[in-house]
């Protein structure tokens, strides 16, 4: 499984962008894979919209890394255009406190299959967990599937939690 970082300390991601299969995903990690003291990284990719303009500074870098305080402020969250979900604050606020974790999440604006990959990198994430949206094989071929990209080619083992 997972290595640990230098620290000791070892740092889980979760590709987050509230669909039902990201919170089974999220569930998943809490119930499997996260131990006490890890920390827990949410990588969220925005896809390039009308609020492009504010986010061209962060366009390559990504957001700053956001603590679960500011993670869990709608109104910081709506500067960055993500909107505060409950059932997934609740899942992320509830194994924060039994399983002592560090919360952070990182927001980047792009394509989601690159964006996830330099995510890994960048964070040095140990394990990387993600939902699959269950496309059929026509959409993977036509839409080109998120999943089969980062599992081809994330520098670390990565999960992939089927939503049923």
């Amino acid at each position: 499984m997972a290595g640990a970082g230098a620290d000791g300390e070892r740092r889980i991601g979760v590709a987050m962008d509230y669909s039902d299969s990201a919170k089974k995903a999220l569930e998943w990690t809490v119930d499997n894979l996260l131990r006490h003291g890890d920390t827990l990284v949410v990588v969220h990719v925005l896809h390039h919209g009308g609020e492009e303009a504010k986010h061209t500074l962060w366009a390559k870098s990504g957001s700053p890394l956001i603590p679960l305080s500011e993670f869990r402020e709608p109104e910081v969250m709506k500067n960055y255009g993500v909107k505060a979900d409950a059932e997934v604050l609740d899942m992320i606020d509830t194994a924060a406190r039994q399983k002592q974790l560090k919360v952070v999440a990182k927001l980047y604006w792009g394509d989601a299959r690159e964006k996830l990959c330099d995510g890994v990198e960048e964070l040095k994430i140990d394990s990387l967990v993600m939902g699959s949206r269950g496309l059929g094989p026509i959409q993977r071929i036509l839409m080109g599937s998120v999943t089969n990209y980062v599992l081809s080619h994330a520098p670390c083992p990565v999960t992939v939690v089927k939503g049923k």
